[in-house]
């Protein structure tokens, strides 16, 4: 069926297929630059930068690098907030021939010196305030680490915001201490040095290392090309119809995919302004909603369910969006609901649209088109993406709107895991069609339209009793619960079902937390759900653990599960 392609009957105006450059993403930012010189590329903290000055201070930063010693091949850890000094580093590296490493800028020592061995990294570029995390990731003396690049907050920033921003927290960062290591990013910005050559490199070469999510295990450097970079970036500004006039707010991290390929690089893929959002608030999106107009938010479900619930974004005039989608996970029909509510009340005329993506396509590469929309649908493959559906464990296709795991193929489709041939071949594996398909471990169905629907990740996929149950299913009952508002289900070890069902509730009305609750919910479920799909147990929580970027941690209480089992000595199972 995806050989047919159906989905392209819903593309309106979307072109079939894009002809992306052969160049690298360097160079593709030129091309930006070149055909609007004067629009606004980025805005930080109401400090705004045109495309032609964007690349004088990539220009700028490469030839300081170049002076230190920085060469093609050379890899740069990354470990900022989402900030000009965060950004403008990416493009000068390729610009190099180098590859830029992103991290989680919180990350504990112990992390970043994993990093900065899977990556080889001979820089580190993070800001002051990150400095004794980084200098004890590297007290153990076993990296590849020569130089640490320093930034501020305030390198940014206009006279009387570094003023506010010293007074509320410059102050109170610790002096750096006396290091050969360091440099400081705007010494290297502010000095004349000589002019850097764009180094020789393919449009396939790898430019960027984001790594794979998860709390535990050793996470994998998941390698991106410029190929991967540009295609993504400009599929995802021709679906939103990025020009010249739009502004995106770019909330996500840049150490994440969503964040750095759509809310940036895909803004500058399109010509587009991207706000660049250092830490995010319900407060501070409100405000710069109302004051700095963006036409696109992309996020998170907790993110929207945040923002609905902010008496300053529900106040907001929001007339300005033009679309807001939520991808990275689940989008509850609540959350959805209620968001276009306070748009609607707002004065805003829009849906919630969901997407798909994962890291190992850059991240999103499917979306719902603006003109069309499908009840609980991530949408249709990008243009020239292909997707399809094969049964569980194998490369046979499924029959339309049967379940399976969720493969896809196209320019997006990572170069492979960094040093990992063996992770590699079991997601990267070519079908009789003769190409390559990444094997997402998502389990999803296909519509005959090519529609594509998302169940859940195929590790979520629950036995109780040798029957399938599904937790995001369970989920979306039991949050239509008058009481409940929020949830997270997940498997615990079981000696006679192998697997029970636990539900993780968090209440409207925290003092309705007792028994009596517990058993409401577990009734409401029997009334609409198979025995084995209904919880056992429910645990009433005032949070649910997140991961990085906002997704619920489902993995996280697992292990609080396992750990108490374990401790009362109630596993593993004699028999």
């Amino acid at each position: 069926m995806y050989e047919k392609k159906n989905w392209l009957k819903f593309y309106g105006d979307y072109p079939k297929s894009i002809d992306y450059p052969k160049i690298t993403l360097y160079e593709a930012l030129i091309q930006t630059a070149e055909k609007f010189p004067d629009q606004i590329a980025w805005d930080f903290m109401g400090t705004t930068s045109t495309y032609t000055q964007f690349i004088k201070e990539i220009d700028q930063f490469a030839d300081a690098l170049a002076a230190i010693g920085f060469k093609k091949g050379d890899v740069m850890t990354i470990s900022m907030p989402t900030t000009p000094n965060g950004v403008i580093p990416i493009y000068a590296i390729n610009k190099l021939g180098g590859v830029a490493s992103m991290i989680h800028p919180l990350s504990p020592p112990e992390q970043i010196n994993m990093f900065l061995k899977i990556s080889k990294s001979k820089y580190v570029l993070t800001l002051n305030a990150f400095y004794k995390p980084v200098a004890k990731a590297l007290s153990s003396n076993d990296t590849n680490v020569e130089k640490i690049l320093l930034c501020t907050i305030p390198d940014y920033l206009g006279a009387v915001m570094k003023f506010g921003f010293w007074l509320t927290k410059g102050r109170k960062i610790p002096k750096i201490p006396e290091d050969d290591r360091i440099i400081w990013y705007h010494d290297m910005m502010k000095t004349s040095y000589p002019k850097s050559q764009k180094a020789e490199q393919s449009t396939n070469d790898l430019a960027i290392i984001l790594y794979s999510g998860g709390t535990t295990g050793v996470p994998k450097g998941i390698m991106l090309s410029n190929r991967n970079m540009i295609a993504e970036g400009t599929q995802c500004a021709v679906w939103g119809n990025l020009d010249e006039n739009d502004k995106i707010l770019a909330i996500l991290p840049i150490f994440h995919g969503f964040g750095l390929g759509v809310c940036v690089n895909g803004a500058f893929m399109g010509g587009a302004t991207s706000i660049l959002v250092p830490t995010f608030t319900p407060e501070t999106v409100a405000k710069l909603v109302n004051k700095k107009k963006p036409t696109f938010m992309v996020g998170v479900p907790t993110l929207f369910a945040a923002l609905s619930d902010n008496p300053v974004f529900q106040k907001a005039d929001l007339s300005c969006l033009k679309a807001t989608f939520s991808g990275a996970d689940t989008l509850p029909r609540s959350v959805k609901e209620k968001f276009e509510e306070t748009v609607k009340n707002g004065g805003g005329k829009i849906k919630l649209l969901e997407g798909y993506g994962l890291t190992e396509a850059v991240t999103a590469m499917m979306a719902t088109p603006i003109t069309e929309y499908r009840e609980g649908s991530i949408g249709v493959p990008f243009p020239d993406m292909l997707a399809k559906i094969v049964k569980l464990d194998t490369m046979e296709e499924s029959p339309v709107d049967e379940e399976g795991e969720l493969c896809v193929a196209g320019p997006d489709v990572m170069l492979g895991y960094l040093d990992n041939p063996e992770a590699t071949a079991k997601v990267l594996k070519k079908h009789e069609d003769g190409r390559t398909w990444l094997h997402t471990g998502d389990i999803a169905s296909m519509d005959e339209d090519g529609f594509f629907y998302f169940k859940l990740r195929q590790k979520r996929l629950l036995k109780v009793s040798g029957v399938n149950c599904y937790p995001k299913h369970v989920e979306e009952i039991i949050r239509e619960h008058p009481d409940v508002e929020d949830v997270c289900v997940i498997g615990i070890p079981d000696e006679k079902q192998i697997t029970k069902i636990k539900g993780f509730v968090i209440l409207k009305d925290s003092t309705k937390k007792n028994e009596e609750m517990k058993g409401i919910i577990k009734n409401y479920c029997l009334t609409k759900l198979l025995k084995w799909e209904s919880p056992r147990e429910i645990e009433f929580r005032d949070e649910l653990p997140l991961t990085l970027v906002g997704k619920v941690a489902f993995n996280k209480l697992e292990e609080e599960e396992l750990a108490k089992l374990k401790a009362a000595g109630q596993y593993p199972f004699n028999n």
